[in-house]
């Protein structure tokens, strides 16, 4: 697993910058960017190889009234008895999967993808949100 700062390795064009927070409740408006972060998905753990089409997981991270994001229920019972409140996934999340660039280049993802999602977020918490 790889992780980016936080928007810094792929904003290299601003026009193709995407808004998963359209997606989100409760998040903060006005911020663009600035309300969201990401947490990319390149292999499980064990793989010795990445995947040919990533993952790239946006979640939010103000919110509109400053108050924390309610847990994501979902993935609360997706990692059932593993789950740790201090590093739960907070509100909506939204996942998409890319070739190339994360940013720019984002691709259809199918039924088949939900397994690998779903191993990924029973075995990871929300990355810090500082």
């Amino acid at each position: 697993m790889t992780i980016t700062a936080h928007h810094a390795s792929y904003t290299n064009n601003p026009s193709r910058m995407p808004h998963p927070e359209v997606h989100m409740d409760y998040v903060a408006e006005g911020l663009g960017p600035r309300s969201w972060k990401y947490q990319l998905v390149e292999a499980l753990d064990g793989m010795s190889r990445r995947f040919a089409n990533p993952y790239i997981i946006f979640y939010p991270v103000v919110s509109r009234d400053g108050m924390p994001f309610p847990v994501n229920k979902t993935i609360r019972e997706i990692q059932g008895r593993a789950f740790r409140e201090d590093l739960a996934w907070r509100g909506n999340i939204v996942v998409a999967k890319y070739r190339d660039n994360p940013f720019s280049s984002m691709i259809d993802a199918s039924m088949a993808d939900f397994p690998i999602l779903k191993n990924y977020l029973m075995t990871h918490g929300c990355p810090g949100q500082v």
